[in-house]
C-alpha cells in the first residue's frame, strides 16, 4: 500500500519539493493532507492534482476563496484519494491540529516556517507517527516535550534540512557513543565576505541574494544573520543527543559537503550532494529505502576544488546565542525563536537595520522569565510575550 503522507506547509518551498518527490515516485505514496496559510491559488493547483482527503488553509478568507474555487472548477481525475469523496477545505486556529487527529496517516511532514506548525507536529508525534522535520522551531521551541513525547509513543523523528539529514545518514557509520564532535556546514549567506561596516547598509534584497539555495523570505534572511545555524545547533542537540559544546559551524560556500560527523577513531564522514531539498526531503520519506530520485546529481567532473573556512564571531554573533540557548535549554529557545522572527519581519518591513537583528534578539532573550521545565502553555506565552517585545522596541 502506498505511505499516507499529511504534508504541513505544502505552498512553501519545502512543500512544493516534497510534492515533487511525491510526483516522481507516483506508487510510493498517497497525499491524505495538505495545509498551507493563506496561499489558495497553489493550494487550488495541489488540490487539483493530488485529490486529498483535506486541505486546510489556517486562513478563513483564503480557504473560502479555495473552497469556492474548487466548488466552480473542475478537478483533475488523475490523483484521486482512496476513499470517495471530494476534498474537504478546512481553515482556523485549530485546523492544523484537526488534521492529525482526524486524518490517518502514515508520515507527517512537518514543513510550515515558525512556531506555526509546532502544535499541530506534537500532536502527530505524541500519535506515534513518523514525523519528517522540516520545521527547524519544532525541537528549538519544544525539544524537551518533542523528545519525550517520541520516547513515549514510539514516534520517529527524521530530520529534513539538509543538515540534520547529512549528519543523521553520517551517524550510521559509527555508534552513539563513538562521536567526537559533529559540524554543521553553512554557506556563509550573502554577507560572508561583507565587513560589518558594510553589513550596517544592507538591504533586504542585499539579505535575500543566497548564493546557493531557493527558500522562502524568513529563512534566507536567517541565513544571512547566520541564525539558521544557531537554530540548527539547538535541533542538532534534541536530534543527536549531544551536547551543544560537541557541535561545531563551519563555512563551506559550495554547499555540496552537507555536514560531517567526526569520530573518536579519526575517521569524519561526510555526506555530499547538489543543494537540492528533494534529496533530503526523498530519504526522509523512504526511509530505510534509497529509491531512484530526482534531485540533481553531483557531477565530480566539474567540481574544482571545495573550501572550508572558519565563522567570524564578531559579524555573526547568532552562533554565540545558539550555543548558548542549546546549553540552557527550557524557556530560552522560546524567547530566541519568536524574537529572530518578529525582528526579521520587523527588516523586512523597514522597521530597523540588519545589524539590529540579532542584538534585539539577545536582548529580548535576556529579559525572559526563565523556566528550565515549561509545559507548551508556557511556551507559547513566552513566545507571544517576546513578540510583543520586539514590536515594542521597534515602535520606539
Amino acid at each position: 500500500m502506498p505511505k499516507r503522507i499529511i504534508i504541513l506547509g505544502s505552498t512553501g518551498s519545502i512543500g512544493g519539493s516534497a510534492l515533487d518527490v511525491a510526483a516522481n515516485l507516483p506508487d510510493e505514496f498517497e497525499i491524505v493532507g495538505l495545509a498551507g496559510g493563506t496561499n489558495w491559488q497553489k493550494m487550488a493547483a495541489q488540490v487539483r492534482q493530488w485529490r486529498p482527503r483535506v486541505a486546510v488553509l489556517t486562513s478563513p478568507d483564503a480557504a473560502a476563496k479555495l473552497q469556492a474555487v474548487l466548488t466552480s472548477g473542475t478537478v483533475s481525475p488523475e490523483r484521486r484519494p482512496s476513499s470517495s469523496g471530494e476534498t474537504e477545505v478546512w481553515s482556523g486556529s485549530t485546523a492544523l491540529d484537526r488534521l492529525i487527529r482526524e486524518v490517518e496517516c502514515d508520515f507527517v511532514l512537518s514543513a510550515i516556517v515558525g512556531v506555526a506548525g509546532l502544535a499541530a507536529t506534537l500532536e502527530a508525534v505524541r500519535r506515534g507517527i513518523t514525523v519528517g522535520l522540516a520545521n527547524k522551531e519544532s525541537l528549538v521551541v519544544a525539544g524537551e516535550l518533542m523528545v519525550a513525547a517520541a520516547k513515549t509513543s514510539g514516534s520517529r523523528l527524521l530530520p529534513v534540512d539538509s543538515e540534520h539529514s547529512a549528519i543523521y545518514q553520517s551517524l550510521h557509520s559509527g555508534q552513539h557513543d563513538e562521536i567526537e564532535r559533529i559540524f554543521l556546514t553553512a554557506s556563509g549567506g550573502p554577507f560572508r565576505t561583507w565587513s560589518v561596516e558594510q553589513m550596517r547598509h544592507a538591504t533586504v534584497e542585499d539579505a535575500m541574494r543566497h548564493p546557493t539555495w531557493d527558500m522562502g523570505p524568513k529563512i534566507t534572511i536567517d541565513c544571512a544573520t547566520m541564525m539558521n545555524k544557531a537554530l540548527e545547533i539547538i535541533e542538532a542537540k534534541w536530534l543527536f543527543d549531544i551536547e551543544p559544546d560537541r557541535i561545531e559551524v563551519v563555512i563551506h560556500p559550495e554547499s555540496i559537503i552537507h555536514s560531517m560527523v567526526a569520530f573518536r577513531d579519526g575517521s569524519v564522514v561526510a555526506q555530499m550532494g547538489q543543494p537540492d531539498m528533494r534529496t533530503p526531503i526523498q530519504y526522509a520519506l523512504t526511509y530505510p529505502r534509497r529509491l531512484a530520485g530526482c534531485g540533481q546529481r553531483l557531477d565530480f567532473s566539474r567540481l574544482e576544488r571545495m573550501h572550508f573556512e572558519p565563522p567570524d564571531a564578531e559579524r555573526f554573533p547568532a552562533l554565540r546565542l545558539g550555543h548558548d540557548v542549546a546549553r540552557r535549554g527550557g524557556t530560552a529557545g522560546a524567547a530566541m525563536n519568536a524574537a529572530n522572527e518578529a525582528a526579521v519581519e520587523a527588516f523586512r518591513q523597514g522597521r530597523m537595520g540588519f545589524v539590529e537583528i540579532v542584538p534585539l534578539v539577545e536582548d529580548v532573550l535576556g529579559r525572559h522569565q526563565y523556566e528550565r521545565h515549561p509545559t507548551l502553555r508556557t511556551l507559547m506565552d513566552v513566545d507571544a510575550w517576546a513578540r510583543n517585545e520586539v514590536t515594542q522596541c521597534c515602535a520606539v
